[in-house]
């Protein structure tokens, strides 16, 4: 795991140059900057906002050692950079303010899902952090919402897929992103200590294969977990296996498929199970699921009862990556908030501080809307989709990934129907941007045009 005194060199160099000069030309001037996508991945509705608690704790915690600074002053960017930048930075804690999205909304295209607040040079700093949180569990979390959306609200699942991860930090808040989105346990032991997440796993081929045959295997696990075991039934042949795990004459959990035609396996070993009275004896699937496998599993009518689902989720493998950008929104220039924007061609922003406003109709999403955050209100059937969540440096709210699980799965719910299809939906979710968000960005363009003139 990355150490915490590791945070505040786990940046790009740039937002260190940057920094310096913002701490010598341009000493104490703010800015705002928001995190957004411009589109969605491929194969994506929605997107789910996670990581959220992890940006904010890393941003109470951002500190840099004497040690830190001594090597980045032997940089050869910062050899005749003034002392009074590192002094600076020896003193640096993130004193600004933070707006966000609730973690485990589900969010939308140039939608904001957090804006930082505060002088240009911690403003700056804490770019890359923020990103890199929030951008790999956005990513996951979405992936495990389609696999949730797949398998139906009545079928357990598990994260599978630690070995499969990008290494140990990820591989814990790959479990930490699934059970956000409505998984409901993981084989990772640290998510499980760190986050309380339920911990589930039994035994691999490799045990199977260290004994002389798999009924010895089967009975030295039961005899050792009489009230905690899942048969693994496909090292040799699988059905075979089940009728050994029947043979043992005594309850178990379930049965794991891992290979083969799960489909057709599943049925055959639910009909050997319940002829056996094995009738509460679930059976687990396994082995390289997702969430169209799933989906075709269930459409087949398939008597699974959990998946557990590993290297595709921790992955993502199908959209590997969410594209979040930290853009610069407004800037304080001659005691003035001047709102920026980016104009270059296809990655144009919009310009200031922006509210997202969440209309919904029979308790479903109808539309959302994009304004300025200071000028516009909700009207009538909308919510305002952003919240003050740090003053000061300061947490205003108890974050925890409970809260943001309850709240995602009751978004889910509330998503139009079209958008809980694994199909990319023919027509979009609609985003309006308000009249006065457009008024503000013909003002931007405006001055900009005359600022380059």
């Amino acid at each position: 795991m990355l150490a915490q005194a590791d945070l505040s060199l786990a940046t790009d160099l740039y937002q260190l140059t940057m920094a310096a000069v913002y701490h010598l030309r341009a000493p104490g001037r703010r800015a705002s900057f928001e995190l957004f996508v411009r589109r969605l991945p491929a194969h994506r509705n929605f997107l789910v906002f996670a990581g959220l608690e992890q940006a904010l704790a890393a941003l109470q915690r951002l500190r840099f050692s004497p040690e830190q600074i001594e090597y980045l002053h032997a940089l050869k960017p910062f050899q005749e950079i003034a002392d009074s930048f590192f002094e600076a930075l020896l003193d640096f804690r993130f004193r600004g303010r933070v707006t966000a999205m609730p973690e485990g909304s589900i969010f939308f295209p140039n939608e904001p899902v957090l804006r930082v607040t505060g002088n240009l040079m911690e403003a700056q700093l804490v770019e890359t952090l923020l990103l890199s949180t929030i951008n790999f569990q956005t990513t996951i979390a979405s992936k495990a919402a389609r696999i949730r959306l797949a398998a139906g609200e009545d079928v357990a699942l598990a994260e599978f897929g630690g070995r499969r991860a990008h290494g140990p930090q990820a591989a814990t808040w790959a479990a930490r992103a699934a059970w956000l989105a409505g998984f409901d346990s993981t084989s990772n032991v640290l998510a499980g200590y760190r986050l309380g997440i339920p911990v589930v796993g039994t035994m691999a081929h490799s045990f199977v294969l260290s004994f002389g045959s798999e009924r010895e295997a089967f009975q030295r696990y039961v005899e050792t977990y009489p009230e905690n075991t899942t048969f693994l039934v496909d090292t040799y042949d699988t059905l075979s296996g089940v009728r050994t795990a029947i043979e043992l004459g005594v309850p178990f959990d379930a049965v794991r498929l891992d290979s083969g035609d799960i489909g057709r396996l599943a049925r055959e070993t639910r009909s050997l199970l319940d002829e056996a009275g094995h009738q509460s004896a679930h059976i687990l699937a396994s082995g390289d699921m997702n969430e169209e496998k799933i989906a075709r599993l269930r459409a087949q009518g398939a008597p699974i009862d959990a998946y557990g689902v590993g290297t595709q989720l921790v992955t993502s493998a199908d959209a590997p990556f969410t594209g979040g950008i930290y853009k610069l929104v407004d800037v304080e220039l001659d005691h003035e908030v001047v709102p920026r924007q980016k104009l270059s061609t296809g990655k144009r922003t919009w310009p200031g501080k922006k509210q997202v406003y969440r209309k919904m109709r029979q308790g479903r999403f109808d539309r959302d809307r994009l304004a300025p955050s200071q000028g516009s209100e909700a009207s009538r059937h909308e919510q305002p989709m952003l919240e003050l969540v740090m003053e000061e440096g300061e947490l205003l709210i108890e974050p925890g990934v409970e809260r943001a699980r309850a709240r995602c799965q009751e978004q889910m719910k509330a998503l139009p129907k079209r958008l809980r299809s694994l199909e990319i939906a023919e027509r979009p979710y609609e985003v309006v941007i308000d009249r006065a968000l457009e008024s503000a960005a013909e003002e931007a363009l405006a001055r900009a045009s005359a600022a380059v003139g």
